[in-house]
C-alpha cells in the first residue's frame, strides 16, 4: 500500500486544508442549521485526519484508495453524531469511528472464513453494544450484551473474538516515545515458565508500585491471559477504561524495570 501518494480518490492530499478548533466549531453550528456549504468545508478540512488513520493499516496490502473511501464513511458518521455540547475535540471523537469503519471493512473482506452464524452473532452483539452506549452513555459489559441477546456470555465472547483481525507479532501495541511494546512481548512462553526468572527482572517488584486496580488488570491480562473485554466484565468497568489503565500501568512499570 502506497501511503505517500499525492492523489487519493481524485483528491490532491498535498493541498488539503487544516481547520482550527474554533473554525470547526463555527462550521458545526452552521451545519446544524442546514448549511450544506459548511458541511462540505468541514469534511474537506478533516480529510487529513482520515489520511493519518489509514497509515495504521499500511501493512495490510489493501488499496489505499479503498481504505480512504471507507475512512471517509467513518468521518461522515462521526460528523453526523458529534455533540458540540460535549467537552471533547472532534478529532478525539472521530478517530475511533474512522478506525471502526475500516476494521469492519477489513473483517468483511478477510480471507480467513468465519461461519455465518458466528458472524451474525458478532454483528448483533456490536449493534446491541452501540444501542446500549447510546441508551446508557457508557460502555456495556459482555454480560449485558449477552443478556440483551438472550444467549450465553461465552457465545458473545467467542463470536467477537472470531471476527478480530489477525495481528502481526511485531505490531506495536504501546509506545511512549521510547522503546515500543510489541504483541510478542505480551505472549507467555508456557515451555519456559519460571517464577524466579520473573522476579529476577524486577517485574514482581514493579507490580508492587501499582495501585490495586492497575495490578489486578495486569494480572488478569498478562498472567491469566484474559482479554480486555473479559477483564472489563470481571471488574465492572468499560473495555475503554481497561485499555487506558493498562497502558498507564505499563508506562508506570517501565520506570522500575
Amino acid at each position: 500500500m502506497i501511503t505517500n501518494k499525492v492523489e487519493i480518490c481524485g483528491v490532491n492530499t498535498s493541498k488539503l486544508p487544516v481547520l482550527s478548533n474554533e473554525e470547526m466549531r463555527q462550521l458545526i453550528i452552521k451545519m446544524r442549521q442546514g448549511d450544506k456549504g459548511a458541511r462540505e468545508k468541514f469534511i474537506n478540512g478533516n480529510l487529513r485526519l482520515v489520511l493519518s488513520v489509514i497509515q495504521r493499516f499500511n501493512n495490510r496490502g489493501e488499496n489505499v484508495d479503498d481504505l480512504f473511501q471507507v475512512g471517509c464513511i467513518g468521518l461522515i458518521k462521526a460528523i453526523d453524531n458529534f455533540d458540540l455540547n460535549q467537552n471533547v475535540k472532534f478529532s478525539t471523537y472521530a478517530v475511533p469511528m474512522v478506525i471502526g469503519e475500516i476494521r469492519r471493512y477489513l473483517r468483511d473482506n478477510n480471507s480467513i472464513r468465519v461461519s455465518r452464524s458466528l458472524r451474525d452473532i458478532a454483528y448483533k452483539a456490536l449493534q446491541v453494544r452501540d444501542s446500549l452506549i447510546s441508551k446508557n452513555n457508557k460502555e456495556p459489559t459482555v454480560s449485558e450484551i449477552a443478556q440483551e441477546l438472550k444467549i450465553p456470555r461465552e457465545e458473545v465472547v467467542f463470536a467477537l473474538d472470531a471476527i478480530q483481525d489477525p495481528v502481526s507479532l511485531f505490531e506495536p501495541i504501546y509506545h511512549d516515545g521510547g522503546d515500543a511494546i510489541f504483541v510478542m512481548d505480551q505472549i507467555s512462553d508456557t515451555k519456559n515458565h519460571d517464577d524466579s526468572w520473573i522476579e529476577n527482572i524486577s517485574i514482581k517488584q514493579a507490580l508492587q508500585k501499582l495501585n490495586r486496580r492497575e495490578k489486578l488488570i495486569l494480572t488478569l491480562r498478562f498472567f491469566e491471559g484474559k482479554t480486555q473485554m473479559e477483564v472489563a466484565d470481571e471488574i465492572g468497568i468499560s473495555q475503554a477504561q481497561v485499555s487506558r489503565l493498562e497502558k498507564s500501568a505499563l508506562n508506570h512499570m517501565k520506570k522500575y524495570i
